[in-house]
């Protein structure tokens, strides 16, 4: 078979959210549309597509440590085209390939409808010319190159309406509703590399929802950057939860990532009514003091989060709650850093993500004054303490419910040979002994240990045992 003949192989290799998962499952799809053979590894690939997340500057090191990597693959077969897509494209557009002069597509997430065409016109030779690196390491590296692209319009009209992802086998799946954000929390890239807020057709999502169903998947998660602003014509989020939970077929149903100013009475009361939505809210608050919040441009104040978690727990009592926090935000004084472990403990998160403050570039606080920027030692001395206090939080929590009986999906193998992994619909791992082959299926299992983060548990056969609800 000639080389212009051969079905060409395209490998996906995603790094940061569930957006940016979910990204990767929809350029799969569009590549698998446009005559592309999806491979598992990016030896075996003609192209290999890095899919990339801006949001801190560890993750941005770890992908250009990768790209590098396969620039080895590379220099053996010099046919092979290296791209960059997602967040940390958009972010350094150009100036990517000037630092990966190896690299032959910048694609930033706006770009993903035409990424067949624009490979296309890369294997026709059809890139920019390069100019030689300045360097004489680079000019070795960079002895093969062809031309290069870099597509970097941001596109207010693209919600990757009519696109459809290619899925793995399993019974749960990731549903995009929303893409970009309209909020300008003053840390946050999103906005710059996504773009403002744009909203999917509902019809469109529940027509999804129903194919999902009609293949087995049992639980959907709702994304978007600020999932619970969703409108689209009449609908709002909270009908659209209620209308995605009763779909036949769909056991349950999660979204992420909220913002706590749109969790509203309705959207409460459709998850307290609703046996589909899960017990479980990601609120993150990101500080625990109302000066940091505002420089962060958050536009709540503590008192009002708290307002929503009495709302919601008011509600749904039993409710697992878990956030997102950074320590180190400039400015951020010890005192407040303080207040922050306070609404820690006051709030009493199931489970925090939590963060040092990373600079930027493009956001609005990298302008604040300089000497306003924590130190990295303090800083990492306050991240420190806030993850010993949230886990600390989390290990009562979780030794509290050893005892309970709780409704489980069975997700995956165990660590240990002849042990399954399930979660609640609390978003509780456990860990028992069971067979592979009832992945996708659901129990109920005895939560009987705690190591703090995830349960050890068994199974209740019998059916005088009743799960505990929240």
């Amino acid at each position: 078979m000639t080389h212009e003949s051969r079905v060409r192989r395209a490998y996906v290799e995603t790094y940061g959210c569930q957006m940016n998962i979910s990204d990767g499952e929809l350029m799969e799809g569009i590549l698998e549309t446009g005559g592309y053979e999806i491979v598992r590894a990016p030896e075996d690939a003609d192209v290999v597509l890095v899919n990339t997340c801006a949001i801190r500057e560890h993750a941005e090191r770890r992908v250009l440590g990768r790209v590098s990597q396969l620039n080895g693959l590379k220099r053996d077969r010099p046919d092979m085209l290296i791209g960059v897509t997602g967040c940390m494209a958009q972010r350094l557009g150009e100036t990517l390939l000037e630092q990966a002069p190896y690299v032959d597509l910048v694609m930033g997430p706006d770009g993903y409808r035409g990424l067949p065409e624009t490979l296309g016109r890369l294997e026709r030779g059809e890139g920019e010319p390069v100019p030689p690196p300045p360097t004489a390491s680079a000019r070795q590296a960079s002895k093969k190159r062809g031309p290069q692209l870099a597509v970097l319009q941001l596109d207010m009209d693209e919600n990757y309406q009519g696109l459809e992802q290619r899925r793995t086998d399993g019974p749960t799946a990731w549903v995009p509703i929303q893409r970009g954000c309209d909020h300008r929390c003053t840390y946050c890239i999103v906005p710059y590399v996504r773009g403002g807020e744009k909203n999917r057709s509902a019809l469109e999502i529940l027509a999804e929802v129903r194919g999902l169903a009609d293949q087995g998947v049992s639980e959907v998660t709702l994304l978007g950057q600020t999932v619970n602003s969703y409108v689209w014509d009449d609908v709002n989020f909270p009908q659209l939860l209620r209308d995605v939970a009763r779909v036949d077929g769909i056991r349950r149903v999660r979204y992420t990532s909220p913002h706590p100013n749109d969790v509203s009475p309705e959207l409460v009361e459709v998850m307290a009514m609703e046996p589909a939505v899960c017990e479980h809210l990601h609120l993150p608050a990101q500080a625990g003091n109302n000066r940091t919040l505002r420089r962060m441009l958050r536009r709540y104040t503590v008192e009002s989060l708290l307002e929503k978690v009495d709302l919601i727990r008011t509600a749904m009592p039993g409710i697992a709650l878990s956030t997102d926090i950074i320590v180190a935000f400039p400015g951020e004084t010890e005192e407040e850093f303080r207040d922050t472990l306070d609404l820690m403990r006051t709030v009493r998160f199931d489970e925090a993500y939590t963060y040092k403050y990373s600079l930027r570039e493009g956001t609005p606080a990298t302008r604040l004054p300089a000497e306003d920027f924590v130190g990295p030692d303090e800083a990492q001395v306050r991240l420190q303490e806030l993850i010993e206090v949230s886990r600390a939080i989390q290990a009562e929590i979780n030794v509290s419910e050893v005892g309970r009986v709780e409704e489980v999906l069975i997700e995956g193998s165990g660590r240990d040979e002849g042990q399954i992994r399930g979660r609640t619909g609390r978003n509780k791992i456990v860990v028992f002994d069971g067979d592979p082959d009832r992945i996708g299926t659901y129990t109920q299992t005895l939560l009987e240990r705690t190591s703090g983060a995830t349960f050890a548990g068994s199974e209740v056969t019998s059916s005088a045992v009743e799960p505990v609800l929240a």
